[in-house]
């Protein structure tokens, strides 16, 4: 595409803010919002110098000026949006999780390659330059083959069954909304997808899960042990265990550092790349590059897919299912 790409952002919350941020450090504006409230979209597009305001959602699937949506609203909302994005022939960047579920997720990617175009989950992890460093350092064969992961992400939600963290129809419940999180940091340093899990959850009064412990092991023999819970706060927090040394990293969601521990010396050093507040940024510019390279590979679509079957038997086996998979 020689032309320059131009972006449109569908909602106007937090990541909607972050994402006009992050356009801004590339030297760059959003062309276009679209909002369920025009007041909102009329606000957002002052505060950012936004060229373009849709009365109506659907305009902006419709204008042809429009290369990108980055899709930003509640996940239950993510899969009609997607679908008429694609069938008007746009590439879209959607906020975790992606979809509800493997099938709607299979549905639009099989869309997605019929029209030639690009769909990606906004998944910081996948674009951090720490892990970009990390990964290499696993790959290189310097730690040894990864062994053990252990991640923790937990979120101190107010016990009010109303908001979005704990309503149904909204698709609440921590394996959406922080579990997704938890799986892609374990997907991306496990040599193969997880086959064999094993899991406990506890339910919130509204059927939603609040919190969850999950065990995954792979072909590899390669295992994790993930704890989540929306209402007790813990750490941002994983250690990948090899065989000749750790990786701790602290709020790995964002992350731009972190400690490697040799095992035999008990040897610490810090490894830092890139920085937490230009996650946006990172992603966007990937995006661009997948766009203008036709090599998506950068966005990890594949490893999206695992995480999204691994949620999706998971919720299985629970019974959990939201209104629109009813």
């Amino acid at each position: 595409m020689s032309k320059e790409i131009k972006w449109a952002v569908l909602g106007t919350g937090v990541i909607a803010n972050e994402m006009a941020a992050g356009l801004q450090k590339m030297g760059k504006s959003l062309y276009a919002v679209g909002n369920r409230t025009y007041d909102k979209a009329v606000a957002f597009a002052e505060k950012y110098g936004i060229e373009k305001v849709y009365p109506s959602i659907d305009e902006m699937f419709a204008d042809e000026d429009v290369d990108i949506i980055y899709i930003t609203t509640p996940h239950n909302t993510h899969y009609g949006f997607m679908k008429k994005a694609l069938e008007n022939g746009k590439h879209i960047l959607v906020e975790k999780s992606i979809t509800l579920n493997s099938s709607e997720l299979c549905e639009m990617i099989s869309l997605a390659n019929e029209r030639g175009l690009i769909l990606a989950e906004a998944m910081t992890i996948w674009h951090m330059p720490i892990y970009k460093e990390l990964w290499k350092i696993i790959e290189n064969g310097e730690l040894g083959k990864v062994q053990m992961i252990t991640v923790n992400f937990g979120s101190f939600k107010d016990y009010d069954m109303k908001n979005r963290f704990f309503n149904r129809k909204l698709a609440g419940g921590a394996m959406l909304d922080i579990g997704v999180y938890a799986l892609s940091i374990v997907r991306s340093f496990m040599e193969e997808k997880p086959e064999n899990l094993m899991s406990q959850w506890k339910s919130a009064p509204t059927g939603v899960d609040e919190q969850a412990t999950i065990l995954l092991q792979n072909d590899k023999n390669q295992m994790a042990t993930v704890a989540l819970t929306m209402h007790s706060k813990q750490p941002k927090r994983v250690m990948i265990s090899c065989e000749k040394g750790y990786i701790e990293i602290m709020e790995f969601p964002r992350a731009d550092k972190a400690i490697i521990t040799e095992a035999l010396t008990g040897e610490k050093r810090e490894i830092s790349a890139g920085n937490t507040a230009d996650a946006l940024y990172y992603e966007l510019t990937d995006m661009e590059t997948a766009i203008t390279s036709g090599d998506a590979s950068v966005m990890k679509l594949q490893y999206s897919i695992d995480v999204m079957d691994i949620m999706t038997r998971l919720r299985n086996e629970w019974g959990l299912k939201y209104p629109e998979e009813e």
